[in-house]
């Protein structure tokens, strides 16, 4: 047995908190190596390949891209540098992990002004649970509120901080390498980097990426291998094509894999199949194309396995050798999601309205989604969905709706776990980044929510942040309310804190809904009655039924109203005739939003062309009945 390194390849994810520069600067490495054609047409952002990514300016799927590196560092001979462009979300964790299990080291960005925040600790930690090595890069150096010294310091205590916590979790963790982190400073819009720290505000030294491609050449390992060990190859990723139907995107650790050649396919459950590989595919820039062999480190696409499923394994026939499974965190949030239940359903042609659609478009969504589960709540139309955040549910049902299912889809909920017979929720470490006039307001909300201050800190900019223990229940429905609070300048983001005790009742939302107490047409009349008195949701001439949100009430109750009164017509002159330019513009409620709103007793009906929200009883006396009994089996 020869362990043997290959020295023209390196894999590296790029992994960073979001919005801190991480796409924009695999955009700079891709055209700096001139690794599209001369004529291409490339958009900005190009790995944020998905709509919905380019809508919200987020990664949200982990996306792998190869470099050809030929530059001053690369000694005369090319290396192939293969990038991961990990998810800056929380709620996206499971691809940030899958990502990690690809690489031999990790560059870490951080943005010069907002330094290490919730995801940065994530993503570190599980680069350091993995015994990856990190380069620390300093992004937007050019900023004008830009603090590069006491970032590159924050960034240091958090590697040491998060290195003490691993001790006794991995004893074999490297300190000298940590305590030695080797630091790049960064603009990836100018696409420029330096070795040398610049001034607050300005951009670095070096015309071009050339410090940052030494620094991944120098402290990221090349792949090793053992040149006498079989072949293995992990899933880690997988993708469709029109013509060659699954594709699965795995990285070679020993061995070679071949067009035409079959293989152990090894799957989650421990059967083994032997299989034949159709189509080997190798990526450069954004392009796959066709390749005869792959050989250890190297990151395919291979075509030709029905089925295949993240956390497989490829092997010899001869001498299978499985590798370990991916481990995801366990999902901290569920909805219930199924079929479109309202007076409306149906009423566009060609929208998917089945059960049986609806349940293999889940089903669908767990090939790719390691850290999604979809459990049967024994009901024929109906799941119950369970993923990181609000937010990752929030995408997929956005995406279904995209696709023309109509659905109905209940109020985020925690995953909560038996403990001892005590009842234990998520918690989540929230950091706030706010104007220092809303202290006081932003505390006060998250009270309310048992929410606990861990610590608070100035940085003499005018900005405060703020760091909190709160329960993953008091942060739904938190982020709307918070931007209000803050007129849209706060900045809050969290990540999981691990399972406390249940810390008692919540209150999220202290006002009551309006509800349309009939079918029939919202008129222009009603609402300029009751607008004093309430914030409506919909627009004159739009359709609604008994039992469907309206609006928000001034007061905690609900209200049931009649939206589509008209006006009565007589022949008599008025001098007090409608003056529609008092109408108050209604209030557009996005998916996140609505599902947000929704109490305990409501769901979102979310269907291609509208998001509604409507009471789980559509019935006003039905609903009216049980409230009174709740009210008496409350006294």
């Amino acid at each position: 047995m020869a362990i043997r390194s290959r020295d023209d390849l390196r894999n590296v994810a790029i992994v960073a908190h979001v919005d801190h520069g991480k796409t924009t600067l695999v955009d700079a490495m891709l055209n700096q190596t001139h690794s599209f054609a001369e004529h291409a047409h490339v958009e900005e952002r190009a790995m944020d390949s998905n709509e919905l990514e380019r809508e919200k300016g987020i990664t949200i799927l982990a996306k792998n891209t190869a470099i050809s590196y030929n530059g001053k560092h690369a000694n005369g001979t090319p290396v192939t540098i293969n990038v991961i462009d990990t998810p800056g979300h929380a709620d996206f964790g499971g691809e940030v992990e899958r990502g990690l299990s690809m690489v031999d080291g990790v560059v870490l960005l951080v943005d010069a002004s907002e330094g290490p925040l919730p995801q940065t600790r994530f993503v570190l930690r599980k680069a350091l649970e993995a015994k990856l090595p990190v380069i620390l890069a300093v992004n937007k150096t050019d900023r004008p509120d830009a603090r590069i010294a006491e970032v590159v310091h924050e960034s240091q205590d958090l590697l040491l901080g998060l290195a003490s916590d691993l001790s006794d979790d991995v004893p074999d963790l490297d300190l000298d390498a940590i305590l030695d982190v080797p630091v790049v400073y960064a603009s990836g819009k100018a696409g420029r980097a330096s070795a040398a720290e610049p001034a607050n505000g300005e951009l670095p030294d070096s015309p071009d990426l050339e410090p940052l491609f030494d620094a991944i050449l120098t402290h990221i390992p090349a792949p090793t291998y053992d040149d006498e060990a079989p072949l293995q190859a992990h899933v880690t990723n997988l993708d469709a094509s029109p013509f060659l139907g699954r594709l699965a995107l795995l990285r070679v650790f020993n061995g070679t894999i071949k067009k035409g050649q079959t293989v152990a396919w090894v799957r989650h459950d421990g059967d083994v199949h032997s299989v034949r590989v159709t189509e080997l595919l190798m990526t450069k820039a954004l392009d796959r194309y066709p390749a005869e062999s792959a050989g250890p480190g190297d990151i395919v696409a291979v075509a030709g396995f029905a089925d295949i499923m993240i956390g497989d394994t490829l092997a010899d026939p001869d001498d299978v050798r499985p590798l370990p499974a991916i481990h995801v965190d366990d999902p901290a949030i569920s909805m219930t999601i199924g079929t479109n239940t309202s007076p409306l359903v149906g009423k566009v042609k060609g929208h998917k309205l089945t059960a049986r659609m609806v349940k293999d478009r889940l089903d669908r969504e767990l090939v790719g989604n390691v850290s999604l589960r979809v459990l049967d709540i024994g009901r024929p139309d109906a799941w119950e969905v369970q993923g990181r955040g609000e937010l990752a549910l929030a995408i997929l049902v956005e995406q279904m709706r995209r696709e023309g299912y109509e659905l109905t889809v209940g109020k985020p909920q925690v995953v909560t776990k038996k403990v001892d017979g005590k009842t234990f929720e998520p918690y989540e470490h929230l950091t706030v980044d706010a104007p220092e006039e809303h202290l006081g307001a932003i505390t006060q909300l998250l009270a309310g929510r048992k929410g606990r201050m861990e610590s608070m800190s100035n940085h003499g900019t005018g900005w405060v942040r703020m760091e909190f223990i709160v329960p993953s229940r008091g942060l739904i429905g938190f982020r709307t309310e918070f931007l209000t609070l803050t007129r849209g300048t706060g900045i809050a983001n969290a990540i999981s804190h691990g399972y406390d005790e249940w810390a008692g009742s919540i209150v999220t939302r202290s006002n009551g809904s309006i509800v349309a107490d009939r079918a029939g047409s919202v008129t222009a009349y009603a609402i300029i009655q009751l607008q004093e008195r309430m914030t409506f949701f919909v627009n004159p001439t739009d359709e609604v039924y008994e039992g469907m949100v309206v609006g928000e009430n001034s007061r905690a109750d609900d209200m049931d109203v009649n939206i589509v009164k008209e006006k009565k017509l007589t022949n008599m002159r008025s001098s007090t005739a409608d003056t529609f330019e008092s109408m108050t513009p209604s209030r557009q409620l996005t998916l996140e939003e609505s599902l947000e709103f929704a109490r305990e007793d409501e769901c979102v009906e979310v269907t291609p062309e509208a998001v509604r929200i409507r009471k789980v009883e559509l019935d006003q006396q039905t609903r009216g009945r049980a409230a009174a009994r709740l009210k008496r089996e409350s006294l």
